[in-house]
């Protein structure tokens, strides 16, 4: 069945009605390599809502409002340079229905069940896409979250799991993209260790999972001090993309995390980035312009 969906309603009506139609839409959409021709890659990351995760700066709840986010998100993909889009499966299921997945690369997230401000956040379970999943569907990539606190068991089940998680994806053929963090509780709050040790901890740590790491790559934050990143990615020769995270409400934040970026991806394993609420909820000016900016800086 060929479908055209121009409105929220009709994303309803279609899941309602014709709920196969998503795997039609799967089945038949055209896909392109990993890296293309730039021999970049920028994707476009909306999975925070699964976790809860739906605040962006002072804004609770930014990123709520589904019709809003998909709006945004059809903006980004729409932009030169901008290679594809990380998502959970509504998210993405969504952007198949509205057919803008064509030659785009598409990755599936894994792991959501650490729940932000849960007691349990650190025992972050695979509530999200499966490898088989992944492959059904022809998407293109998976990713999860490995976060860290050597105080808190649960950190440990979710390495085992992420562990088995990048056996499951190589035994397809298809990369993963791993995001560590060596993370704490602060008053009750699981804060993320930025500082170069720290980081260069992730990276040792999460380049030895699994049973191979050939379709591993990595998902690293800019350390505090961008001029450390050199060091830091000595650790691993896995290949690297950034991540760019909530960078605070003001166009001053905005503009020192491009610097940060800009450095960083002059370094050697360095691929790419992989750039959410900054992007989708640019403190100043609009999608356009902050994913051109990005862009510009590849």
């Amino acid at each position: 069945m060929s479908l055209t969906i121009s409105s929220i309603p009709d994303l309803t009506a279609v899941r309602a009605r014709h709920p196969e139609a998503i795997a039609e839409a799967a089945a038949r959409r055209e896909r392109r390599p990993l890296i293309g021709d730039s021999g970049r890659l920028m994707i476009v990351a909306a999975d925070h809502p699964a976790r809860g995760a739906l605040g962006v700066g002072d804004r609770r709840l930014a990123m709520a409002n589904r019709a809003d986010l998909l709006e945004r998100l059809c903006t980004a993909l729409s932009r030169p340079g901008v290679d594809g889009v990380l998502a959970t499966a509504d998210v993405l299921e969504d952007l198949l229905l509205l057919g803008v997945l064509e030659n785009k690369v598409v990755m599936g997230s894994m792991n959501r069940g650490g729940l932000a401000g849960a007691a349990f956040e650190m025992d972050d379970r695979f509530t999200g896409h499966r490898a088989e999943d992944i492959a059904r569907l022809r998407f293109d990539a998976g990713k999860l979250l490995l976060r860290i606190d050597y105080d808190d068991p649960g950190s440990l089940a979710t390495m085992e799991a992420s562990a088995r998680a990048v056996d499951a994806m190589a035994s397809r053929g298809l990369p993963l993209f791993v995001e560590p963090f060596i993370s704490r509780r602060i008053e009750g709050r699981v804060r993320n260790d930025l500082s170069a040790e720290a980081v260069t901890r992730s990276v040792a740590i999460a380049s030895g999972l699994g049973g191979t790491s050939a379709y591993t790559w990595l998902k690293l934050p800019v350390t505090h001090d961008p001029d450390d990143m050199a060091e830091v990615l000595e650790t691993s020769t896995l290949p690297v993309v950034l991540l760019g995270g909530d960078i605070g409400g003001s166009a001053a934040d905005q503009a020192a995390a491009y610097e940060r970026w800009r450095k960083a991806l002059r370094l050697p394993t360095v691929q790419g980035m992989v750039v959410g609420r900054s992007l989708l909820y640019p403190a100043e000016g609009g999608v356009e312009q902050a994913v051109d900016t990005a862009v510009g800086l590849l």
